[in-house]
């Protein structure tokens, strides 16, 4: 893998960022996922109202204010919502269209799950958030999208950001515009309810200099944090937006996990996400494919090094790094090589995937980026290849939090089992001698 370019979050690479939409959606590795034969899983079972999502509300909904919510009595749900705070968000009861988990049985086979991430997850006019939300209805999975806070916040207050280490009111990412946000949150809200995982990128993405997030403290990011967490949460107020429903979940309860801009600072921020509770953390670059394991009581989710057709090294499974190795960190390549890159970036997740498919049952972690680089190739590649993935049998489109679901689920004996298979590597005895008791 020596050879390799501009890998993001590599030690001694740079991260170049060389595109003009990049002020506004940032860079790191988020979204998440399509899915696969999800209904009929044995593993996972839809449940919860498949028709929640229908009700997501959007512009021109009765979005009314704090102390609004419940007065039918009863418990909390989409139709009978309980606003918190401001009214920017609501306790709609349990999240709909989540799998029910259970554990292996003697001599099962693992499923082979696959989680796409997003990152940014802001919408625009290129209509890529509302797409993915289709590729994973079509496909039956679950997705992750890491919200960067800041994507809620108007310009205009823009000095309510305090980051650590650079001035007030600045980002290394553009502020999007008030149409922008409010598209955001009719998506963010329609995500949910169909059954995604809204986790966090944080807010100003800093990868350079001394404000780095590769610099920050554990209390550093514990103010980060505080700060996303505030900016979802009090979007009314700071957008004074009255027509726009809340998002339907408690933020506080739903924040389990995320990703740091460019992959930087996962040492320092562990503390924190312990403290806080968090479940998972997606931050590690150039991981191996094979079964993740916990560090501190977190789940470690690291983008893996992929097969990299036609090259004798592995590249990331990340939109950004397949760029940086095709057209040298430009974001508007030269337009001939762009059929054959789209093909080389879907064949490069297909070998991730096939490397995994036929040996150790890996899961499968894939980091995008809502944008139309060279001509738009990364989003068809991820696309399609997630699209051929879920036709297989086994095969289990998730988010990342329903994949801590599922590896707590099991036996401690049976996933350390999972956990000792290298990568490639088969059982040897089969799949029995992995998933006896």
């Amino acid at each position: 893998m020596s050879d390799r370019t501009d890998i993001e979050g590599q030690t001694g690479v740079s991260a170049r960022h060389h595109s003009t939409r990049r002020t506004v959606l940032g860079l790191g590795a988020v979204g998440l996922l399509g899915g696969g034969c999800y209904a009929l899983a044995e593993h996972f079972s839809r449940t919860g109202n498949a028709a929640a999502a229908d009700r997501s509300g959007g512009s021109g909904g009765n979005a009314g204010g704090a102390g609004e919510s419940g007065e039918s009595g009863g418990e909390p749900s989409v139709d009978n919502p309980r606003l918190i705070g401001d009214g920017s968000t609501a306790d709609t009861g349990p999240q709909p269209n989540q799998p029910e988990v259970r554990r292996l049985e003697r001599g099962e086979t693992p499923p082979q799950f696959v989680v796409a991430s997003w990152d940014g997850a802001g919408s625009l006019d290129d209509g890529l958030f509302e797409r993915f939300r289709r590729v994973a209805r079509e496909t039956g999975g679950s997705m992750t999208f890491f919200l960067s806070g800041l994507y809620l916040l108007p310009e205009s207050q823009k000095n309510r950001y305090r980051p650590p280490r650079n001035p007030r009111g600045a980002s290394d990412i553009g502020y999007l515009t008030d149409a922008h946000i409010r598209d955001t949150l009719v998506h963010l809200r329609g995500a949910w309810l169909e059954g995604h995982e809204i986790g966090t990128h944080f807010n100003g993405h800093f990868c350079a200099g001394e404000g780095s997030v590769a610099n920050w403290t554990p209390q550093e990011w514990e103010d980060e944090i505080e700060q996303a967490i505030d900016f979802v949460t009090h979007w009314r107020t700071y957008t004074g937006f009255t027509d726009v429903e809340p998002l339907p979940f408690d933020y506080r309860r739903e924040l389990v996990g995320g990703r740091t801009p460019c992959l930087l600072g996962q040492e320092n921020l562990l503390p924190t996400a312990a403290s806080l509770g968090w479940r998972y953390d997606a931050s590690s670059p150039g991981g191996l494919q094979r079964w993740p394991a916990q560090t501190s009581g977190i789940w470690d989710f690291p983008l893996p090094a992929v097969p990299f057709p036609g090259h004798d090294f592995e590249v990331l499974a990340m939109d950004y790094n397949i760029l940086a190795n095709q057209s040298d960190g430009s974001t508007e390549g030269d337009p001939s090589q762009y059929p054959a890159w789209r093909d080389q970036a879907r064949g490069a997740l297909l070998a991730g995937f096939e490397r995994a498919y036929t040996t150790n049952r890996a899961p499968l972690f894939l980091g995008n980026h809502f944008e139309q680089w060279n001509g738009g190739i990364y989003m068809d590649a991820v696309e399609d290849a997630l699209t051929e993935m879920a036709t297989k049998p086994d095969v289990r489109l998730v988010s990342f939090r329903q994949l801590c679901d599922w590896l707590e689920a099991q036996d401690p004996q049976v996933l350390a089992r999972l956990q000792a298979l290298n990568v490639g590597e088969a059982p040897l005895g089969g799949w029995r001698e992995v998933t006896a008791p």
